[in-house]
Formats: C-alpha cells, sequence, structure tokens
C-alpha cells in the first residue's frame, strides 16, 4: 500500500505559519505529562474563580481543537476543510450533566445539528452521547436487569423518546446520525435502545449508527450477533468501528469491584481486534456501513488496502474514514486528496464549558504512545519545508 500519510504540504496546506506554531507549541506542551497536570489544575482553578481566562483559551487550545462556541460559528471552519474534500461532524462537546433541563438543551442542540447537516453538504453527519440524554446512573441499573421505580420507569421512557425523536428526524432527513459509546458498564442499555431504533430506521440503509470500542474484547463477537439478529429481522447495520476512549477508567473499576477486565490485554491485541472488526464489516458490506474512526495509521492503510483487494471504490458511500479536528491531519487530508470519504469529529460549545472535553483530550494525547511525538515530527517536517522553499 503507497504511504501517503507523510505527505506534510497537503496535511497543512490549510495551515498558516503562525496556526503551525501554535500547533508545536501545543503538542510539546501535550508532549510533558507534568506540564499537563499543571496546566489542568491552573485552567480548571481560574475557571472555577471566574477568572477572565477565556480570551486566552479561545485563541490557543480552544481553536485548535474546537470549531467554535455554537453551530454557526463552526461554519467558516467547515467550509475551509471542504474546500479539501474534508467534511466536518459537528460535536456539541459539553461534558455531561445530570440535569433534566440539560438532558433537553441536548435533544434541542442534536436536534439543531441534523437540521445543519441537511442543509449543508460539508456536514454529511450528526452525533450525540447516550449519556446526554438521560441519567448515566439509569443506564448502568437498566444494564444489569435492576426493576425500576415508578419515577425512574417515566424517566427511562422519556430517554427512549428522546433517542426516538433525533433517529426519526436523521430518518426523515436522511442524514446519517452517529450515536457515541461510553463506559461498558452502561453501554449494554444504550445499545439495546440502539438496536431498536436501527430495526426501525434502517430498513433501506444504514442511517443509525452505533460505536464499538475494540479495545472491549466481546465486541466483535457482539458485532458477528448483531449481524445475524439483523439478517433474521431485515436491518441494516450502522457502526463507527474506535479503539476506545475509557480504558484506565474500565481497568480500575473491573480491579476494584472483582470481575474480569473488559479490555484486552495489551495493545497488540486491541489492533489485532480493531482490524478483525473492520474486515469482517468489510466482507459483509450488502449489509454493513463503516465509519472508521481511528488515528492509527497501519489501521487506516488496512482499511484502504481492504477496499482495493475487494474493488470497492475509494468513495464508496458505506465507508467513511474520521478523526478529531486539530489532530491527525496528515491522515485526514491526505485520505481526502486520494478521494477516500473522510469526516472531522468538530467540538463545539461555549469555551467554558467544553473545557472538561478539552482537558480530557490533552490528558489522553499524553498518554497514547507516539501519538503526540508523531504530531510534533510532522508539524517540524512542514515548518522546516516552507522555510525551504
Amino acid at each position: 500500500m503507497e504511504k501517503i500519510f507523510d505527505n506534510t504540504e497537503d496535511a497543512f496546506a490549510l495551515k498558516s505559519d503562525t496556526e503551525l506554531d501554535r500547533a508545536y507549541f501545543l503538542f510539546k506542551m501535550i508532549a510533558s505529562e507534568p506540564l499537563v497536570k499543571i496546566g489542568t489544575a491552573v485552567t480548571n482553578f481560574a475557571l472555577k474563580a471566574h477568572l477572565p481566562v477565556e480570551g486566552l483559551i479561545r485563541a490557543t487550545v480552544f481553536d485548535h481543537f474546537c470549531g467554535g462556541t455554537t453551530e454557526e460559528d463552526c461554519l467558516p471552519v467547515v467550509h475551509k476543510m471542504y474546500t479539501k474534500g474534508v467534511s466536518s461532524i459537528l460535536d456539541y462537546s459539553v461534558e455531561a450533566k445530570e440535569e433534566e433541563e440539560e438532558f433537553n438543551k441536548a435533544l434541542k442542540t442534536t436536534l439543531n445539528t441534523i437540521d445543519f447537516s441537511k442543509e449543508h453538504t460539508a456536514i454529511p453527519c450528526a452525533v450525540f452521547k447516550p449519556s446526554g440524554f438521560g441519567h448515566f446512573d439509569l443506564f448502568v441499573k437498566k444494564g444489569e436487569g435492576k426493576p425500576f421505580n415508578e419515577a425512574e420507569t417515566a424517566e427511562w421512557d422519556h430517554i427512549v423518546h428522546r433517542f426516538d425523536k433525533v433517529c426519526k428526524e436523521a430518518y426523515n432527513d436522511n442524514v446519517v446520525l452517529l450515536i457515541d459509546a461510553e463506559e461498558s458498564w452502561m453501554q449494554h442499555a444504550a445499545d439495546e435502545i440502539v438496536e431498536t431504533m436501527m430495526m426501525k430506521y434502517n430498513k433501506e440503509k444504514a442511517i443509525i449508527f452505533n460505536t464499538l470500542q475494540m479495545y472491549r474484547w466481546d465486541r466483535l463477537d457482539y458485532l458477528k450477533k448483531l449481524h445475524q439478529k439483523a439478517l433474521e429481522q431485515g436491518f441494516y447495520i450502522g457502526m463507527k468501528v474506535v479503539r476506545g476512549a475509557y480504558m484506565e477508567k474500565e481497568n480500575k473499576r473491573a480491579t476494584e469491584m472483582g470481575y474480569p477486565s473488559p479490555i484486552c490485554e495489551n495493545k497488540q491485541a486491541t489492533d489485532a481486534n480493531y482490524d478483525s472488526a473492520i474486515s469482517y464489516m468489510l466482507q459483509n458490506l450488502d449489509r454493513m456501513s463503516i465509519f472508521a474512526g481511528t488515528h492509527n495509521e497501519e489501521s487506516n492503510y488496512t482499511l484502504m488496502r481492504l477496499m482495493k483487494e475487494n474493488g470497492i471504490a475509494n468513495n464508496d458511500s458505506r465507508i467513511w474514514f474520521g478523526q478529531l479536528f486539530g489532530m491527525s491531519d496528515h491522515i485526514s487530508f491526505n485520505l481526502a486528496k486520494h478521494g477516500y470519504n473522510v469526516a472531522k469529529y468538530l467540538p463545539f460549545g461555549p469555551v467554558r464549558d467544553v473545557m472538561p472535553y478539552l482537558i480530557r483530550r490533552a490528558e489522553e494525547n499524553t498518554s497514547v504512545a507516539g501519538q503526540t511525538s508523531r504530531e510534533l515530527t510532522l508539524i517540524s517536517t512542514e515548518r522546516k519545508r516552507r522555510k525551504t522553499d
């Protein structure tokens, strides 16, 4: 397979020299775990003390990793990326809050992003998190099969109604809807709802997508069982395939509560599990659609190779590649340059409310071996290239 991800000229074509310098500075900071911890503590303190730091945050980390504060605010970024063939997925990245008012706000925002997708070709999908629509603990209780009291039953009905409302809107507007995965102990209940939505709205094609976290060793088996159900009941499967974002939390809870960890034993097993899921879905593309959400270069090359070996066009509408905004531009823009369907997750929301997401993103980057150093190497290469041109 041709190695396309080393092309920094195409990767950073949209970045000015100033933006490239800012990216270098940010990833240099993220590469240092002590600096991330100090920066996180200082930022949290400043926000809680209501110090006037939002302008500084907006001009640095926020503008690098987020599209804007509102849907409309994101449009200049959306249109700019689309000139290079990279689509956007507006991701309301305010971390879950536990009030009914916030659940209804998340519902309204998701409906708005579906409308935006309908109106803008550059925004092919919408997305939401299950816990944005209801209390996390209720998902846990439902997944464990524990009985609800009357109030909990009513609340669960509200959650299902919110899911159905956005899925119906997506179906009516012909907009793909990605539903994120969360911690394993709440995921079983979320999976049940999403499966119901697939059965209802994926009768002609995959509109509703669930998410497979392939650092979980049980997910390939889950996918195969869902495939059999889809064949028997006549619906299509849409899956966003990722590695996962809660590994430390998952292992810690498993140890504390004395049950086997749901996480693969090592990175190699996770990588193999991820590629096996992609391969299985590609073999069953007549019934499945894939959103491959990964910053792993080898996994992207694997999918590209499998597509080529199976005679699948680069722009086949059933296969999308996805990365986060502000990261892995060398993957996203080079894939788009070669005609693949690519979308960036574009977080948005009020600066203060999005900070927990940004802090989590910085911490995850610090813990992913090689990711930040690869970003720095590529940015350095492009800076040198521009100086010699």
